[in-house]
């Protein structure tokens, strides 16, 4: 999809821009330190992302600076993003479901939440070009897929140990899984935060889509409250569904200090709620900032129901596809359910890029 990057001068950006961009500092200087220590999203190329030693000095000053009032508009140059195909972008959300689980199996609770397991592998270039997975088995010596989610919940992986915790509902689980994070409540009080360790990297399909493609929901009414209360209506049919999704999510346990926080996303970095946002990792690199302009899904009952804030991008999913294309971080809770579930939003991106990144890639400066 071809993609357009025209300049926008900083002083032209609404007065919005240069009241909200010091509250996206604190996200956007989390991620300056994981990029300072370690860069791991510069380990795969990136459309739009430069290299590490690009960010050097934006991060540095991010760290050092006391001046949150001009740091954006000295380090970076802005660019609004359009796609040829798609004029308009689009916005969705996703947020930290919160479930009740407990730490031992029981009768109440029976659907495991599961560790990474050992024999998950990423494959070499060569092995992906046998089998056409970036992750999955080795047998005998051979790269093979990985076990499908009707596989693993029937049972392929029990008696690894893997199991984390328990939860008391297959669909609950599969929402964790879409989510990629969670907040478990235990029966004796205490909570355990979940956060993405690993997927199977079989093919990820989106159960709403197939829901609409046989009739039993409307695409335009369609939300995670619909398909949720569509497979409540019909558990044993819920179960087929789920499994059409061969993708299977993985998860480990963190620790959280700030409670403000969310669970660690892609980037490496805790998840800061309406701040954070998912991306399309191969067009733009964990940090970038980008300031967006859509609005609320009418379901939310905001007034006024626009959304102009900087985001950055810090996680990023299967169905995250396309330089116009960004799924908000809501936090937990429900409203940020409640938001995040219906979200489905056209909107406007202008992306600021360090200035080096800028230079390196030969846009205008």
């Amino acid at each position: 999809m071809a993609v357009r990057l025209d300049p926008v001068l900083m002083e032209s950006l609404p007065p919005v821009f240069h009241h909200d961009a010091p509250a996206a500092f604190s996200a956007f200087r989390r991620q300056a330190t994981e990029i300072m220590a370690r860069g791991s999203g510069f380990g795969r190329p990136v459309t739009f992302g430069g290299a590490r030693e690009d960010w050097t000095d934006c991060c540095s000053a991010a760290l050092a600076t006391p001046d949150l009032s001009l740091f954006f508009q000295t380090h970076f140059k802005a660019f609004e993003v359009s796609e040829t195909e798609r004029p308009q972008g689009l916005f969705t959300g996703y947020f930290e479901p919160q479930v009740d689980g407990s730490l031992q199996r029981t009768d109440e609770f029976t659907v495991p939440v599961l560790r990474r397991p050992s024999d998950l592998v990423a494959f070499t270039p060569e092995e992906e070009a046998m089998c056409g997975f970036k992750y999955g088995r080795r047998v005998d010596g051979r790269p093979e897929p990985y076990y499908e989610r009707q596989e693993i919940e029937n049972g392929k992986l029990f008696g690894r140990g893997l199991e984390i915790c328990w939860l008391n509902s297959w669909v609950e689980a599969f929402f964790v899984h879409i989510q990629g994070s969670g907040r478990v409540q235990l029966q004796d009080g205490r909570s355990i935060r979940l956060s993405y360790a690993a997927k199977t990297g079989l093919p990820y399909t989106g159960i709403g889509g197939v829901l609409a493609d046989r009739g039993a929901l409307s695409r335009e009414t369609m939300s995670m409250k619909t398909v949720k209360a569509w497979m409540a209506d019909h558990p044993q049919d819920a179960r087929h569904l789920m499994w059409l999704n061969k993708s299977y999510v993985f998860f480990r346990e963190i620790t959280v200090e700030d409670a403000s926080l969310g669970a660690v996303g892609a980037a490496q970095v805790h998840l800061t709620p309406l701040r954070s946002m998912a991306v399309d990792r191969a067009s733009w690199m964990f940090g970038t900032p980008m300031w967006v302009e859509t609005t609320f899904p009418p379901e939310a009952g905001k007034s006024p129901s626009e959304i102009r804030r900087l985001m950055i991008a810090q996680d990023t999913g299967s169905a995250i596809k396309g330089h116009v294309r960004g799924d908000f971080y809501w936090g937990w809770g429900e409203d940020a359910a409640l938001i995040a579930g219906h979200m489905k939003s056209p909107g406007r991106m202008t992306v600021l890029l360090p200035k080096p990144v800028v230079k390196r890639l030969g846009l205008p400066q």
